[in-house]
């Protein structure tokens, strides 16, 4: 006869994986709060999948598979808690910030601290905190960044996104010249399309210009 997970096995390991992959910016006074989530998070994997097989062996592959998803999930927590906290340590400040969702890493860098009005190039004089970043990225090998430009509703949007997109390619030149594999590097604009605050204000428009980088682990 075919086994199958029950249901209570599959809704408890979803509510579980909900629960550890809650976005959050880093927290110093739990700075392995991901790691432990992760492993957490790999052991109900793997122990539901181990629990999909069938036949007497379902317990042995079922402890086996929560033992491998839970060392799996653990170490990709571990080090982005590790990347997390001494990027906040290093780069934080300045209007940069950096959040940790459980999953990736983002940090967010006011496009003001690195160009000139309309202007596509990083000044020399702002470059500092990337190759901070570079650095970072550099000790963290197992990962992939997704650079991203925004920019504020300010003149056209066709103009704004063709100015997000040339400065997301001139931050990525920079990591990719700070010695980060252009493999591991996507650069986009986003233009106006993705404001995280009001554009109605000044203070709104000047949160909206800004450089994300999603940092992701390899799994």
């Amino acid at each position: 006869m075919r086994n199958k997970t029950p249901l209570f096995l599959t809704l408890a390991a979803a509510t579980a994986l909900g629960a550890c992959t809650t976005t959050s910016s880093y927290d110093p006074a739990n700075p392995n709060a991901n790691a432990t989530g992760g492993a957490v998070a790999g052991a109900l994997v793997g122990g539901l999948l181990g629990a999909t097989s069938g036949g007497d062996e379902r317990l042995t592959k079922g402890v086996a598979g929560a033992i491998v998803g839970g060392a799996i999930g653990g170490a990709i927590g571990s080090a982005l808690d590790r990347q997390a906290a001494e990027l906040q340590r290093d780069i934080g400040g300045n209007g940069t910030s950096v959040v940790n969702t459980g999953n990736q890493l983002i940090v967010t860098m006011p496009q003001d601290i690195l160009f000139a009005t309309d202007s596509a190039a990083v000044r020399p004089d702002l470059q500092q905190d990337l190759y901070t970043l570079a650095s970072s990225l550099r000790n963290y090998p197992d990962t992939t960044v997704q650079v991203v430009g925004h920019t504020d509703n300010t003149g056209s949007a066709d103009y704004n996104l063709n100015l997000s997109r040339q400065r997301a390619n001139s931050v990525a030149s920079i990591l990719i010249g700070a010695g980060v594999p252009a493999s591991r590097i996507v650069a986009v604009g986003r233009g106006e399309d993705q404001p995280i605050a009001s554009n109605l204000t000044p203070e709104g428009r000047a949160q909206n210009r800004r450089v994300e980088f999603v940092i992701t682990p390899n799994r």
